[in-house]
């Protein structure tokens, strides 16, 4: 999978707009949406002015290929990611298109992301550090940074009122927000799916650390939305290389967020150019994950 020419925005002219978010620009076909995974990448809330060539089609491939692989846990929004089945609308588009890009079924968002946690890493190592637990999920004692948990927990988020920061909540927000039947489907689901695709993807040499999936209710069922599995929603961490009590080899965009670490930035717009040689590394990271996971 290699196309150096990078799509950072598209426009479908004649196709109303539903959203453009940091990485994708959604349109709306009324009771569908077509979802294009764009070459855009973020760090810390904010969209880099320099984008990464064929992220967008890695992205999609991936989580093409987890909707398939998990759809016996709980179904999902996918009708199709070949744009010869899409409507004849898309057509003059199908370049722009191709391997980026899903029709789904459109759903109402449950404004919950639910985050599943493996391994101590990123803010929860931090977090662990400060108070002994996670997101309010008490852990055992002497743990170290990127150690496997005793088994993977739950941690619920919700967005912000303003901007797009996600703010974790207990497991009793989430009830007091989403009712107690929602927000069972949601842990026992998304636990579910993370054990079945982390065993997977050990299996080929990747470690999941954590992840995150997105719900909507779509005819009063509760259905897999949004991407799934992905570099950018996931840690991949390289399994040869796994060592607990420092920061491991991943196969995601940590390694982005480490060199912007590295500047003297506010983490705020607008952010910094990335030089070539993060731009390669960071392509070469998401091919590799594609090349493990789906090609392996």
């Amino acid at each position: 999978m290699e196309n150096l020419q990078a799509i950072i925005e598209t426009n479908l002219e004649g196709i109303p707009l539903f959203f453009r978010g940091k990485v994708r620009d959604i349109y709306d076909l009324g009771d569908k949406l077509l979802i294009v995974a764009t070459d855009r990448i973020s760090a810390f809330d904010v969209v880099l002015p320099t984008p990464i060539p064929d992220k967008g089609r890695i992205l999609t491939q991936i989580s093409l290929f987890w909707f398939n692989y998990l759809k016996d846990i709980v179904p999902n929004h996918l009708i199709t990611g070949d744009v010869e089945d899409f409507p004849s609308q898309f057509s003059p588009y199908k370049e722009i298109l191709r391997d980026r890009s899903m029709l789904v079924r459109k759903a109402r968002r449950v404004n919950i992301e639910s985050v599943i946690r493996g391994y101590l890493a990123g803010s929860s190592w931090k977090d662990y550090q400060r108070e002994g637990k996670v997101c309010g999920v008490d852990l055992p004692q002497g743990l170290k940074e990127s150690d496997r948990l005793p088994q993977p927990i739950f941690t619920p988020a919700t967005k912000a009122q303003t901007g797009n920061h996600d703010i974790n909540i207990t497991e009793k927000q989430l009830i007091d927000n989403e009712g107690a039947e929602v927000s069972l489907f949601l842990k026992e689901k998304s636990l579910t799916a993370y054990k079945k695709a982390s065993d997977y993807a050990l299996s080929k040499g990747i470690i999941i650390a954590d992840t995150k999936f997105e719900f909507g209710i779509l005819n009063d069922k509760i259905i897999l939305i949004d991407e799934i599995l992905t570099p950018d929603s996931s840690r991949f961490w390289d399994k040869e290389s796994y060592q607990p009590g420092k920061p491991q080899l991943s196969f995601d965009k940590q390694f982005v967020r480490d060199y912007l670490e590295s500047l003297n930035w506010d983490k705020k717009p607008p952010a910094p150019q990335l030089p070539e040689e993060i731009v390669t590394k960071t392509r070469e990271k998401y091919q590799q994950a594609y090349q493990k996971l789906v090609k392996g």
